[in-house]
């Protein structure tokens, strides 16, 4: 035990006297956290927070147009602004002055009008209900089109709510207007409401909830654990530094001079880059907790929540001192350390889902993606900011991470015993 508090204390006196790479462990993970978030915030913000400013040129002016006008405004996710000139409006959303662009086309309430009174017409002289049988041609009525201009650097997965949003407002509007014919056709009453247009099936989403009050993801409990994760995991760069350090200087020579095995200097390093993990954990989470709301981004809430915030960050810790440990024995010089150590954690954690969400990956990637300890520490963690889950939901979780600490570890043991017999 005094063999093992002495390496930690040699170790912690060599972190110290280090400001640069404590900066590196401390200040920059900070200041990338508020960073992110802050760009993400918007993201999880509801549709009535931020309005996405477009434009509309109705060339219309019928009830249809009014209608799709009102749908946009009530959707409460767009700030309508009319313009009279399609060709001007496609330009300032291609030059990127606007995301989007609809042009509702000339006469589109009166096709449609006559379209559907030519279909139902049909419809009714079928069954034999009309009373005199119009001889007259039909006139070809043109189906109309909405145009709508995006953006080109807009992403696809707005492109495709929008498509499907104004394809549902067009639906229901064509299918009122059926609806409406009809009951003209039928009865000379206009009030009277033969049809019920209400949808007859809906859809609500049902959300966890916890003290009768309900669980909505944003934000800060997104990116607080996950770029505290890359945090932790970004000790391997400075843990392997030090460790090939070490080497070149003779320190690991003059070492091996005393009775003091690999394993203890080892233990004396993961004492003390997991105390330095913890405070890497417990600044994100302060950030999180007392910053964020300062600066208008949602407060974190960890209330109840801690302990196990904890048991994860200890484990997490573990893994990522192990590559670290790793990575330091292999490695012959800090050149081979220091950029490999940065380039590994950033693959780990876009394989991970820090940056990209995995459900969103492709499959192949998905499947990689479990092999990465970022990920079994992501998991955990929404495991109990997002998912509400007990010590039981993150086992399997922390579990991996441990075991991943005690491989590396081990192979890093081995590997230098066999190098310093050969």
């Amino acid at each position: 035990m005094h063999k093992l508090m002495a390496s930690a204390r040699k170790e912690f006196l060599l972190l110290i006297r280090d400001i640069g790479g404590i900066a590196i462990l401390f200040v920059m993970p900070l200041i990338l956290i508020v960073t992110i978030t802050l760009i993400q915030d918007s993201t999880f913000k509801t549709v009535t927070d931020a309005k996405i400013p477009i434009l509309v040129v109705n060339n219309d002016h019928g009830n249809v147009s009014e209608t799709i006008m009102e749908g946009l405004k009530e959707s409460n996710a767009f700030e309508v602004i009319l313009n009279e000139s399609e060709e001007n409006s496609k330009d300032l959303v291609f030059k990127g002055k606007y995301q989007l662009a609809i042009v509702i086309p000339e006469n589109l309430s009166s096709g449609l009008e006559q379209k559907v009174a030519h279909n139902v017409d049909g419809i009714i002289a079928k069954f034999g209900l009309e009373e005199e049988k119009n001889t007259s041609p039909k006139a070809i009525v043109h189906s109309k089109e909405v145009k709508l201009y995006f953006d080109p650097a807009t992403q696809i997965s707005f492109k495709s709510s929008v498509k499907n949003g104004i394809d549902k407002m067009v639906s229901k509007i064509e299918t009122q207007s059926i609806y409406k014919a009809f009951q003209e056709q039928i009865t000379d009453d206009p009030t009277e409401a033969i049809f019920e247009t209400e949808n007859f099936i809906t859809f609500k989403e049902i959300l966890p909830k916890e003290n009768n009050k309900e669980l909505i993801p944003n934000s800060v409990q997104h990116n607080v654990p996950a770029w505290t994760l890359f945090a932790i995991f970004f000790i391997i760069v400075p843990l392997s530094i030090n460790i090939v350090k070490e080497k070149s200087q003779g320190t690991f020579v003059r070492l091996r001079t005393n009775p003091v095995s690999y394993t203890t200097v080892l233990g004396g390093k993961t004492l003390v880059y997991l105390v330095v993990c913890l405070v890497q954990f417990v600044l994100m989470l302060s950030v999180g907790v007392f910053l964020f709301p300062a600066i208008g981004l949602p407060t974190l809430d960890i209330s109840g929540r801690l302990p196990l915030l904890f048991v994860v960050a200890i484990f997490a810790g573990l893994a990522a001192i192990g590559l670290g440990l790793l990575l330091g024995t292999i490695a012959k010089t800090q050149e081979q350390s220091a950029p490999f150590g940065a380039t590994f954690v950033v693959i780990l954690a876009a394989l991970g889902g820090v940056w990209v969400p995995v459900f969103i990956m492709p499959k192949f990637m998905q499947t990689l993606s479990n092999i990465s300890p970022m990920n079994w520490g992501l998991n955990a963690f929404y495991d109990v900011f997002l998912r509400q889950g007990s010590l039981l939901d993150i086992l399997p979780e922390i579990s991996l991470l441990f075991l991943f600490f005690i491989a590396t570890t081990l192979i890093a043991i081995v590997y230098n015993e066999k190098k310093n017999t050969v």
